[in-house]
């Protein structure tokens, strides 16, 4: 008698959660400047500031830290610094955007990613959650490491005094509100439109970028004589805000120019982010359709 045959071992399934999860763990893999640029910026901070310290102005015996506090502007190196490691955040994330999808096409491995069963969906979403989310949080562990170094160098230089007149958790809490709110939520559709044009054009992915707003700011200068689209872009830029800018621009206030409740209530994000769900549409459809560069 013979023995049954072995029937087929169906393949194991994995949720879409768990399809996105990999997905970005794949991208934080494969790129590793997410991490390395703002750890780099922050070691630079961190040698600036101990050589701050331990070598004062000549002008003055007083140490760097000691002239701040003085000056009631005790917050603004640490203010600095963490506009430092965003404005790096924001050149990588920019890049990162750009060649997401343009890349596995240039390289061809593409023809391997879309050969796993994870869809064209998840892939591009967990391609967009890295500048929307996972590099602002990276940012923010960087910039609390890179302060904490910086807060003990500078009570070794002046005195332990110096936590006292740092207002230290609402420094952070602003911190992490402008790099997930602004540098994530708000420039959704900047991340957007740069994913579609990584996924659509077949070379120079920074010029597809970055020529068409232009071309269509100039077009309408000339031919209107107005600068709507380009007050727009503006607008999203900066984060929306449209008051004076605070006193002092090195300060917590800087970081926190609205609530967090006047923020999601503000109906300018959840256009921007409806934009930003139309260029990913988009985007999914093009690495749907298109293959190798």
């Amino acid at each position: 008698m013979n023995a049954p045959a072995s029937l087929p071992v169906p393949a194991r399934q994995f949720s879409p959660w768990r399809q996105f999860c990999w997905s970005v763990r794949r991208e934080i893999w494969e790129n590793r400047s997410a991490y390395l640029v703002p750890l780099a910026v922050g070691g630079l901070i961190v040698i600036a500031t101990a050589i701050g310290v331990m070598n004062p102005s000549p002008r003055s015996n007083v140490a760097p830290f000691e002239m701040v506090a003085q000056n009631h502007g005790i917050e603004t190196p640490f203010i600095f610094a963490s506009l430092l490691l965003m404005f790096s955040t924001m050149v990588v994330s920019v890049f990162y955007s750009i060649d997401a999808l343009y890349g596995e096409r240039r390289d061809r491995s593409v023809l391997f990613w879309k050969s796993m069963p994870v869809s064209d969906t998840v892939t591009v979403l967990s391609k967009l959650t890295i500048p929307m989310l996972v590099l602002p949080l990276i940012t923010f562990v960087v910039t609390v490491a890179t302060q904490l170094v910086m807060l003990l160098i500078g009570m070794m230089g002046s005195g332990s005094g110096l936590w006292a007149h740092l207002g230290i958790g609402k420094m952070w809490w602003g911190e992490l509100f402008h790099l997930v709110a602004l540098h994530g939520i708000w420039w959704a559709p900047f991340w957007g439109w740069f994913l579609l044009a990584s996924a659509w054009s077949r070379r120079a992915p920074l010029l597809w970028a970055i020529l068409p707003p232009l071309a269509i700011s100039f077009a309408e200068k000339i031919a209107f004589g107005t600068s709507h689209f380009a007050a727009w872009l503006s607008f999203r830029f900066v984060g929306g805000m449209e008051g004076p800018p605070p006193a002092n621009p090195m300060s917590t206030a800087m970081l926190m120019q609205q609530s967090p409740a006047g923020f999601f209530l503000n109906p300018h994000l959840w256009t921007g982010l409806a934009m930003c769900a139309v260029f990913l549409a988009l985007a999914v459809r093009m690495r749907r359709e298109r293959g190798p560069a």
